[in-house]
């Protein structure tokens, strides 16, 4: 049996901690000449912040992986969740104590702990 050698590389995941990546090269980037105002003009102003709106969500959308299955999934369990706390709040302790030796009741002798030793 051959095989390649090699670590196991999982598609567009972000690389583990300890690997080697490739160094690359940083690109030089031109200087703004700074302004000694602190505040941009007012128009500026909307356009820097329509900008970062739009970059905040182009990330977050690259930061979500997930396969549509996979948050169909975790959507499905967030509302199975929720449910479950609407159920439990509607009941007290006490209630949920009664049910439950109720049921306890309701087994034969079969589910009974047998007594184990003299006495």
């Amino acid at each position: 049996m051959s095989f390649t050698g090699g670590k196991l590389k999982l598609k567009g995941g972000e690389p583990l901690k300890g690997s080697i990546d490739k160094k690359r090269k940083k690109k030089k980037s031109t200087a703004v000449p700074v302004v000694d105002t602190d505040e941009p003009p007012p128009q500026q102003q909307d356009g820097i912040e329509s900008l970062e709106g739009e970059a905040l969500q182009q990330q977050h959308e690259h930061t979500d992986r997930r396969t549509v299955a996979e948050r169909k999934y975790d959507e499905i369990q967030a509302k199975r969740a929720a449910e479950k706390t609407k159920k439990m709040a509607l009941k007290s302790h006490r209630e949920r104590v009664a049910e439950f030796n109720a049921h306890l009741a309701s087994l034969s002798e079969h589910h009974d702990i047998p007594k184990v030793g003299p006495g």
